[in-house]
């Protein structure tokens, strides 16, 4: 596919990222493309919906998955993933998250504007769609860069006029205090969450941090299989910030 195309799908992405600027979310757009025709385009919906994992990659997902014509029951034997022939264009790369959500349902490529410094799941953090090994889910490749700046001027755009939707920032030593105290928040249990979450991903790593992972097997600490712990359940005062 020529670079002029790759530019036009990531200028329809973008416009949903305008959509979210208007809307007082996070301005980050995306459109899933599958035989030359965009089959769902979504934007970031977090703070509208108050529900961190409402990025704009996994409201457009949702849409596919609802969708027996988008998403057929089973792909063949061989190939069982409902997005092998589907190629993402988003304007900010892939958290953590997102960028195992998009592996575990068989992505083909993923087009990105500018990098996620913060919670970069293809590379910026952690390289959750290919440089992880995984034993089951296929790695896709991920190329930044479409964009670029148009994604970096709508984001800057969004908070020169801050986040209204997010919640006061709290000093670190009385956030620090109150964290300790409650038992969700607590400093040691949030890293145990996280370490075990990642564990759950990728058996090879055993370290992680406090970055949050997507959990895909069951006995996680979330109880429940699929389960996402983010950083922003680590950290209350990332909660409305996500991108």
């Amino acid at each position: 596919m020529a670079a002029d195309e790759h530019v036009g799908w990531m200028k329809e992405a973008m416009a949903m990222a305008e959509e979210a600027l208007a809307a007082g979310e996070v301005p980050v757009g995306c459109v899933f493309v599958r035989d030359r025709k965009i089959i769902a385009k979504a934007r970031n919906r977090t703070n509208q919906l108050r529900n961190a994992t409402r990025h704009a990659e996994l409201e457009a997902i949702d849409r596919i998955l609802s969708d027996p014509k988008l998403t057929p029951e089973k792909v063949s034997d061989a190939n069982p993933y409902p997005l092998s022939t589907t190629t993402l264009y988003v304007t900010v790369e892939p958290c953590i998250m997102c960028a195992s959500a998009l592996r575990q349902l068989g992505i083909k490529d993923v087009f990105y504007g500018c990098g996620n410094d913060r919670f970069g799941g293809c590379g910026s953090v952690l390289g959750v769609n290919e440089l992880l090994t995984h034993p089951h889910h296929p790695s896709y490749r991920a190329t930044g860069g479409f964009c670029r700046e148009e994604a970096i001027m709508i984001l800057r755009r969004f908070y020169i006029t801050e986040n209204t939707n997010a919640p006061n920032p709290k000093s670190k030593s009385n956030q620090g205090s109150k964290d300790r105290n409650h038992p969700r928040f607590n400093t040691s249990s949030a890293s145990f969450v996280a370490q075990e979450c990642c564990r759950a991903i990728v058996p090879s790593i055993s370290v992680a941090g406090n970055l949050g992972c997507y959990a895909t097997k069951g006995g996680s600490p979330s109880r429940r299989e699929g389960a996402f712990i983010p950083l922003s359940y680590l950290s209350p005062r990332r909660v409305g910030r996500l991108s």
